[in-house]
């Protein structure tokens, strides 16, 4: 299923009016966006770092982690009147114009470049 972020923002306001009650917080939300980015952490430092799994986190899905931390950070917009296409269009001509030739001619991303 394609959707756009416009979408996603108002699926997710549809849920929260009809299973959800009302939205938490703005800082309820903060804390559990910072909870959810931990959670995707773990399972990333577990799978593609040193650390080596518990039991406990041998059942949870990096995608669906993923989903959570976006589901908050969209619920955070919507509290906030963000409205995240425009936002993040905003935010993609910035890094172009700060870091159009950065990248490019840094040495340590280009040092294995053949």
């Amino acid at each position: 299923m394609d959707i756009t972020i416009k979408q996603a923002q108002q699926q997710v306001d549809e849920w929260i009016k009809t299973y959800g009650v009302r939205y938490f917080g703005e800082l309820t939300n903060m804390a559990l966006l910072t909870e959810e980015v931990g959670e995707m952490a773990r399972i990333i430092a577990r799978t593609y770092g040193e650390q080596s799994f518990k039991d406990s986190d041998r059942e949870k899905d990096l995608a669906d982690e993923m989903a959570d931390v976006l589901w908050v950070l969209i619920c955070l917009a919507n509290q906030t009147g963000t409205d995240l296409t425009e936002a993040f269009a905003r935010n993609i001509e910035k890094k172009t114009r700060r870091d159009s030739s950065r990248h490019i001619e840094n040495p340590k991303l280009n040092a294995n470049k053949k």
